[in-house]
């Protein structure tokens, strides 16, 4: 792996901030940058100084060495191209040695952007988080053009001192704007980054957490559409197609709940599950749309990967 790409990984794993980490560098004499930091983890530069590479492991807790013996290898003269598809299917169960290797990015159409996101949020309590439950309500008005998601998640703390959780979702098309946060409940928004139509933000719970104890929270996300953008886009024709989520935690019971309004239903409705943001889709099975106007989907013990539902209008 180059130096990028392992620097990436570090500190996703860590769930530090970038302004966390230039901090604590900052205590032990060290002055970086922020802007320093995500040129190195997006291999536009490279460190000049071992000792400040050898303080980044100590501070990312990965082992001496990991970092370190990457600056010997030659920069790359472009950004490295990521991989073609991979295998269709859900990861379940316990991870593996190849899902340990796998960066949380490569769930998302454009992973540094992904990177870029969550890198301004406090994840340092992230992987200490137990996801007990996750369920999604997403529902599309008659018109099939706007959209809500209604989320309620369980947590259960792994370890002590755990005050927040930070979710990314994609919610928006090139003829979107972006969504906001409302419908806010046990817990209160904290930080939020959107980018084209990629939002991640923290929720700060109601306590903190020590080991053992569980949490609710619940949230809804909306897009903020213009009058005009939403006359383009009827103009258009665009209509939404799929719902998807993406695990970069593993997760013991997953359910989605896709509710059509107004009484115009689709064709067919199909489950589907994906490796990656650029792995082909594997269908699950046809879903039966009942006389709500729904569908639903429930998965359990997911390890990581995209599990959505997809559907087809006369």
């Amino acid at each position: 792996m180059e130096f990028a790409g392992a620097l990436r990984q570090a500190i996703q794993a860590s769930g530090l901030t970038l302004e966390r980490i230039r901090h604590r560098l900052g205590q032990r004499g060290l002055t970086v940058s922020v802007a320093t930091l995500s040129y190195w983890q997006r291999g536009r530069s490279r460190p000049r100084s071992r000792a400040v590479v050898a303080t980044l492991e100590e501070i990312l807790q990965v082992p001496a060495g990991t970092l370190t013996d990457l600056l010997d290898d030659p920069a790359p003269s472009a950004p490295p191209v990521r991989g073609g598809a991979g295998r269709g299917g859900l990861a379940t169960g316990p991870p593996g040695p190849g899902d340990r290797g796998r960066a949380a990015s490569d769930l998302w159409p454009d992973p540094d952007r992904y990177a870029c996101l969550v890198g301004q949020l406090d994840r340092s309590g992230d992987h200490r988080l137990e996801r007990l439950s996750i369920h999604d309500v997403y529902r599309l008005d008659e018109v099939r053009r706007s959209w809500s998601l209604s989320v309620r998640t369980v947590l259960r703390a792994a370890g002590d001192d755990i005050d927040r959780v930070v979710c990314v979702h994609q919610t928006a098309t090139s003829k979107d704007g972006e969504a906001e946060i409302t419908g806010v409940r046990y817990c209160r928004p904290g930080r939020v980054r959107t980018d084209d139509g990629l939002m991640a933000f923290e929720l700060v719970l109601d306590r903190v957490l020590a080991a053992g104890d569980t949490a609710v929270v619940e949230y809804e996300l909306g897009p903020v559409v213009e009058a005009d953008v939403a006359y383009e886009r009827a103009l258009d024709g665009w209509v939404a197609d799929s719902y998807d989520r993406r695990f970069s935690h593993p997760v013991h019971d997953y359910v989605a709940i896709i509710q059509f309004e107004g009484g115009r239903l689709p064709a067919r409705c199909y489950g589907f599950t994906a490796e990656t943001s650029d792995a082909p889709r594997r269908r699950l099975g046809e879903l039966w749309i009942g006389t709500s106007g729904s569908a639903n989907l429930a998965v359990g013990n997911v390890r990581r990967g995209i599990v959505g539902i997809e559907w087809e209008w006369h």
